[in-house]
């Protein structure tokens, strides 16, 4: 789902203003919907996206372990696979996009083979064999979906491999992997290979995601953050990794990111 982007290459010490204070948001337009009962199992959320921009604007797209359905432009619908760190799509003139977010670690069971084959990569949905078939329309995913996802939702595997992304995602608690495996009864190699094949990213990718979260959501707030106190909550040695550790997945250092939302 985008997020504020950043215009022509400048300098270290530039910013396009258009990224800066929320502002971004004047030439996007983002809505997004609940899935329905027959889809939740599956879908995290359905969401469309338009913008027109007078001059191009590099659109910054940060990861998730997640894999999109989407819909560009009413071109071809493409499978977009996780994501292992942020990546730039540039947006010019006016255009649109459609798209459904699968709930972390359920595509295993539509792909075929494991969704660590899917990281940073996107394919044709004709190269998904459960979605094959008759082609996705902009105003009707939900009913497309319907028509190819099992009604019985994902398998067993899927589901622990799900409730076991979404129990990371709840748990500021969980900082390691080995405890990732012992709240799962699962061995260390049992978790990895549960991941690959139904996540795509391994487990400490996802940890240190969704602790990384927890960044992102304070400076959506626009209150001051005390950033070595941060860094310590979260199970950083110093500021420093912080900063690097959140860089390496934003693009950015976390002072900088700051500045894309208004400050209170």
């Amino acid at each position: 789902m985008p997020a504020a982007g950043h215009g022509r290459t400048r300098q270290p010490d530039e910013r396009d203003p258009r990224e800066l204070g929320g502002h971004w948001r004047t030439a996007q337009r983002i809505a997004v919907q609940e899935p329905d009962a027959e889809l939740a199992p599956w879908v995290e959320r359905l969401w469309t996206a338009s913008w027109e921009y007078a001059e191009p604007y590099a659109q910054k797209i940060v990861p998730l372990p997640q894999v999109h359905v989407s819909l560009i432009d009413e071109g071809p619908p493409r499978v977009v696979g996780p994501r292992s760190r942020h990546m730039v799509r540039e947006l010019a003139g006016r255009g649109s996009v459609v798209g459904a977010a699968f709930r972390p670690g359920v595509f295993g069971a539509l792909a075929d083979g494991p969704v660590s084959a899917l990281v940073d990569r996107e394919v044709e949905v004709a190269e998904v064999p459960a979605l094959a078939g008759e082609p996705v329309l902009a105003g009707a995913m939900a009913d497309w979906l319907r028509a190819h996802l099992p009604a019985d939702g994902p398998g067993p595997a899927a589901r622990e491999a799900r409730e076991l992304v979404a129990r990371v995602a709840a748990d500021p608690m969980i900082a390691r992997v080995d405890r990732l495996a012992a709240a799962a009864g699962l061995g260390m190699r049992s978790l990895q290979r549960l991941f690959s094949e139904h996540v795509g990213l391994g487990p400490k990718w996802v940890i240190r995601r969704y602790r990384l979260q927890e960044v992102v959501d304070r400076l959506e707030t626009g209150t001051r953050v005390d950033w070595a106190g941060l860094a310590a909550e979260l199970g950083y040695a110093d500021q420093a990794h912080l900063s690097r550790d959140f860089a390496d997945l934003f693009g950015e250092p976390p002072t900088w990111y700051a500045r894309r939302y208004p400050s209170s």
